[in-house]
């Protein structure tokens, strides 16, 4: 087991050692999406969400995610964030709609940020459910996936389309 870097020689989990990686710019972006009825999307849009800003709230929501990954994540490294953006893209299709969530993170450090894009996509998806089930408990969250990352010893990532 101890040619896993994540076990120590006892088969245990344990937190990576970086001390002896170089410092490199890191970006990671993360997607996840809420499919949802086209009803709700417009509520959404139109400020008549009975919570408030639904966006709004997700955009912050997702933004403290990824802050506070090492929280939730065990053994996640906390780093110093120099970047987080949310971006969301509303989609109509038919009766449906989808809210695409685009979560960016970036870093100079000695490990990647994809575990906080992809926390911040979830967070941003599970804001915007919990301020509209009251709507429609039927909503939908993901996939969520990694689309790509930058940086680092193992080098750049491109998710292709499958």
């Amino acid at each position: 087991m101890s040619s896993f870097t994540h076990f120590n020689e006892q088969g245990r989990a344990r937190m990576v050692d970086v001390s002896d990686k170089q410092e490199t710019k890191r970006t990671a972006v993360a997607f996840s999406q809420v499919q949802m009825p086209r009803e709700v999307l417009d509520q959404i849009e139109q400020g008549k969400v009975k919570k408030g800003d639904v966006l709004a709230v997700a955009q912050v929501a997702g933004v403290m995610a990824a802050k506070n990954t090492p929280q939730w994540i065990p053994m996640c490294h906390p780093l110093p964030l120099t970047g987080i953006d949310i971006r969301f893209e509303p989609v109509r299709e038919g009766k449906q709609a989808v809210i695409k969530i685009y979560a960016e993170v970036k870093t100079t450090g000695k490990t990647g940020v994809e575990m906080e894009a992809l926390t911040a996509a979830q967070a941003a998806a599970l804001t915007i459910y919990d301020m509209c089930k009251a709507l429609d408990k039927g909503m939908v969250i993901g996939p969520t996936y990694l689309l790509k990352k930058t940086g680092g010893k193992s080098g750049d990532f491109k998710r292709e389309e499958r």
